[in-house]
């Protein structure tokens, strides 16, 4: 196993072993590298149904834990996760944003509940089989991206808390998606060719409108291009987002390009859904965005300063400037514009491969639009959230 700044063999390490290959290999690796490993598996969502596969997992992992002969634990944080997680998430919907639970749940549960947990079992460490590193100096903590940037997840790890992170493993850290099925191949795991899960368990691979509709109360209304022109309908603004694509129902109109359409604005007081045929657009362009509930992985800085940050997952990093403000927001102005900045979403921040720290988008804004159309804020509620 190969980390930034390697731990001593001391003490019991509980994986979080999820019936996946990548944990199974972080439990592996952990065993060679002379550990005392046990496993635990968690479920947090208690419907299980044909779109979550908790079930299937959990003979996954049972069986992978007998290969490498370590205990497996199993615990429920389903009630924690419909409490700290999963309401968040119908509230963000509710009021317009589009939130990323995966971000909540890291933090409120894996290294939350479930690390509190693994403590009263013993553990003297933690281990996850997130692509991430961490880097321990001088008495700190520092999370970095993975050596194997396509698969880099501090992204989702940015709001974990320092303290959790100090006794956190990422045994993958250094390693490549090929490596980890190598590897599980040759010791025999028989999840080594397992497809990798897609979304998180109470929506799966299921319609995921249809899914959010049993929860939120949605009012149909027109979709409209930027000129006003009525093209269609939407089944509600809660469940559609910035830069959507797909469900709009509203390809091939007379007198309109062939070119697909895209979720670009709301217009909450009149229930219109904005959309443009372009993800250039400039009402699908901004180039500042305000981040509230800044989570700092570093010292916090009073000054601003420059950096790369991502809004949202598998995006590039961009080049930006920071202006921290006291209450716990920041304002970040984009060197060139980006396309679809979701309120809701997480902006991260990285110098090099150290992840500062990151917060919620509050609002967007296009210095080349209008001032009056400018700023594209989504803290208010919807009529069909209320």
């Amino acid at each position: 196993m190969r980390d930034p700044s390697p731990l001593p063999s001391s003490g019991p390490v509980i994986v979080g072993v999820s019936g996946g290959v990548d944990s199974a290999v972080a439990a592996l690796l952990l065993k060679q590298a002379g550990y005392s490993v046990q496993g635990l598996f968690m479920s947090n969502w208690e419907e299980d149904d044909s779109y979550c596969t908790a079930a299937a997992d959990f003979q996954d992992a049972r069986r992978v834990c007998e290969v490498l002969d370590i205990p497996l634990h199993r615990v429920s944080f389903a009630a924690e996760y419909r409490e700290r997680v999963f309401a968040h998430f119908l509230r963000e919907y509710a009021a317009g944003r589009t939130p990323n639970p995966d971000v909540l749940c890291n933090r409120e549960i894996k290294f939350g509940v479930c690390l509190a947990y693994m403590h009263r079992l013993g553990a003297s460490w933690i281990a996850t089989g997130h692509y991430a590193r961490v880097r321990r100096a001088n008495g700190e903590t520092q999370l970095l991206k993975a050596a194997h940037i396509a698969k880099d997840q501090s992204y989702f790890l940015h709001a974990v808390a320092r303290e959790a992170l100090a006794k956190t493993l990422f045994p993958l850290g250094e390693m490549r998606k090929e490596e980890v099925r190598r590897q599980a191949h040759a010791a025999g795991l028989p999840v080594f060719d397992k497809r990798d899960s897609t979304g998180i368990c109470f929506i799966g691979e299921r319609p995921f409108q249809e899914f959010l509709s049993r929860y939120l109360r949605t009012v149909p209304g027109p979709i409209e291009t930027e000129r006003g022109r009525v093209i269609g309908e939407h089944a509600g603004l809660s469940l559609y987002t910035l830069g959507q694509r797909s469900g709009l129902k509203v390809g091939g109109l007379s007198g309109a390009d062939a070119a697909p359409w895209y979720v670009a604005d709301k217009d909450p007081e009149r229930n219109a859904l904005i959309v443009v045929q372009s993800r250039d657009h400039p009402l699908l362009q901004s180039d500042a965005l305000d981040v509230e509930q800044f989570h700092w992985l570093v010292a916090p800085p009073e000054t601003a300063f420059d950096c790369m940050v991502k809004t949202r997952y598998r995006q590039v990093d961009l080049p930006c400037s920071v202006q921290p403000a006291l209450d716990g927001r920041a304002q970040v102005r984009l060197r060139a514009p980006a396309s679809a900045v979701t309120p809701g979403q997480y902006a991260v921040f990285y110098q090099g491969d150290l992840c500062l720290g990151g917060g919620v988008i509050a609002a967007r804004s296009n210095s080349r639009l209008s001032p009056a159309a400018r700023v594209i804020d989504y803290n208010f509620r919807f009529v069909e959230g209320t």
